[in-house]
């Protein structure tokens, strides 16, 4: 995805610095959008789709750190950046332990700010192919019959033919067949890509 396709929400209780930063990067050919709290971002959090969050980490009522939190239990993967005054930098160390991409003090460099930003809609956009990915084999996964999930424990396993026969009690002509059949469902070139599939779903990426 083309980085100018994602947006950047910009989360701060201070018009000005929304403002500045809104004009900093639509000049730069970003999407943006702003808010005045945590809470108006939440409110449409479930259909932000592709971009990163740049937040100010000191907020009336909900602040940098408790957005980590609900975005965490939202299951919401942007990247964020926290924004934060000299005197903070202990609160943004706790933010990136809670998940956050980066922090950038204030005032800013603004070419500080756009690599980072930048950065963090590339690894927004990699998590996103990583989740998509490992959506597409849970799904193929799932389309196996018992029998061939069977055999592809024991493919993965390295079982040769003979020895999957003999544990399935059949004949290996009727594994070979079962075999292609698992290859063509999920996809596979090869019986390593195979393995790397399944050590995928298993982690969970």
């Amino acid at each position: 995805m083309p980085l100018f396709q994602a947006v950047i929400h910009v989360i701060d209780d201070d018009a000005a610095v929304r403002d500045a930063l809104t004009f900093l990067f639509e000049a730069a050919g970003f999407a943006v959008r702003s808010y005045d709290s945590a809470a108006a971002f939440l409110e449409r959090a479930a259909a932000h789709g592709a971009g990163c969050v740049l937040t100010d980490v000191r907020m009336p009522d909900l602040d940098g750190l408790g957005l980590l939190r609900r975005l965490t239990e939202l299951g919401v993967a942007m990247p964020v950046i926290v924004m934060t005054g000299h005197a903070d930098v202990p609160l943004a160390v706790q933010a990136l332990k809670q998940g956050a991409f980066d922090f950038i003090e204030k005032p800013f460099d603004d070419e500080r700010l756009l690599a980072a930003v930048r950065d963090a809609l590339e690894a927004g956009r990699q998590r996103h192919h990583r989740t998509a990915g490992l959506e597409a084999i849970t799904t193929r996964l799932t389309s196996l019959t018992r029998r061939e999930r069977e055999v592809l424990d024991r493919m993965v396993a390295g079982s040769p033919n003979k020895t999957i026969a003999y544990d399935l009690g059949t004949s290996p002509r009727t594994i070979e067949v079962h075999r292609a059949r698992v290859m063509e469902k999920m996809q596979a070139r090869s019986l390593a890509e195979l393995v790397r599939m399944v050590i995928a779903a298993e982690r969970g990426g």
